[in-house]
């Protein structure tokens, strides 16, 4: 049986579905991801009942890549802690705002995996499940340059903006940032 988990700094993933898109290979709302491993991690971690995957070399010359499939589970009695860093600090994300990180520039990431010993009709093996997660974003010289810049409200195609400042204010005739 597996109790220690697993701690990675500077991990390299792949794979993301933080969104939980339905696919070829994934059920709706199943949020994953696959975090890659050197060889000798991964040898050890399938030693001990780890669900190790490969990937195929591109070229004939090329090694195969070892990855660990790992769940998102916030409905779980041990939801994941996920920590969002920006140059405005700290943001924990959520089974809602998690989704946001499919497709986010990630600078650095820092996991720990937890494992959960199965066994099933004579079978029996270790499923990885994310304990918690750093997640450090990279951001371009714009979001530095504006980041203490006033949030305003999200404007939809369509709507009917101001004449005075540009933004949605409603139907009642007056500005709401009229000052």
């Amino acid at each position: 049986m597996v109790t220690n988990n697993i701690i990675i700094e500077n991990a390299r993933i792949i794979f993301r579905n933080f969104s939980g898109k339905e696919g070829k290979y994934n059920p709706k709302d199943t949020k994953n991801f696959c975090v890659v491993l050197d060889h000798e991690t991964a040898s050890s971690l399938k030693s001990d009942g780890w669900n190790i995957r490969e990937l195929k070399p591109r070229d004939e010359q090329d090694d195969s890549q070892a990855y660990l499939p790992v769940a998102v589970s916030f409905d779980s009695r041990f939801p994941p802690k996920v920590i969002m860093v920006t140059s405005r600090g700290k943001t924990a994300l959520d089974d809602d705002t998690i989704k946001m990180l499919d497709w986010a520039d990630i600078d650095n990431l820092d996991l720990i995996i937890r494992p959960y010993n199965w066994e099933t009709n004579g079978g029996k093996g270790v499923k990885a499940y994310l304990k918690s997660m750093y997640v450090t974003i990279t951001e371009d010289e714009f979001e530095q340059k504006y980041m203490d810049a006033p949030e305003n409200d999200v404007v939809s195609i369509g709507e009917d903006l101001c004449a005075n400042c540009g933004m949605n204010c409603g139907s009642k005739g007056a500005c709401r940032h009229d000052t």
